[in-house]
């Protein structure tokens, strides 16, 4: 499961032109579910997004998390996260979850964000197309792949 989790000021998605979901201050996060990834990659994923300490303390640091600031999330999924490069200039997205399983992945880390403690998670229309629009902070953007917890490295 791969996520790009950009800190926000605010983040839209709107479908023909009609916006479908709103935030304000928080993250926006892009989700690639890939083949083989596990609920429980779903839920340590989604806490560790939770606990991520991105947002800026008083004196400037760093230190506090979307639930500190009481933020807001914006899921979008994303299967061209997936892809894969290494062969021709044509991107392979073989190893993208299927459209079934993907979905009730999305669903479920976004679930599992609310559980810790993320009170307003909006989501997009899975697999439409939408417009985003990302309205980064800092810029700060993180990237996390549970392929890594997997390797232990």
């Amino acid at each position: 499961m791969r996520a790009v989790i950009q800190r926000v000021t605010s983040s839209t998605v709107c479908i023909d032109g009609e916006t479908v979901a709103k935030i304000g201050k928080g993250y926006n996060i892009l989700l690639g579910v890939v083949q083989g990834d596990t609920d429980n990659e779903a839920q340590v994923l989604a806490g560790k997004v939770s606990r991520l300490r991105v947002f800026e303390d008083e004196n400037g640091k760093m230190n506090l998390g979307i639930n500190d600031i009481n933020g807001s999330a914006l899921v979008v999924s994303q299967f061209t996260l997936c892809a894969d490069c290494r062969k021709g200039n044509r991107p392979s997205f073989t190893s993208s979850a299927s459209p079934d399983e993907a979905k009730r992945m999305y669903e479920l880390f976004c679930d599992e964000l609310r559980k810790n403690g993320v009170e307003d998670v909006q989501t997009g229309v899975f697999a439409a197309d939408m417009a985003v629009s990302i309205e980064n902070d800092g810029p700060v953007t993180i990237i996390l792949d549970t392929d890594i917890w997997k390797a232990g490295k």
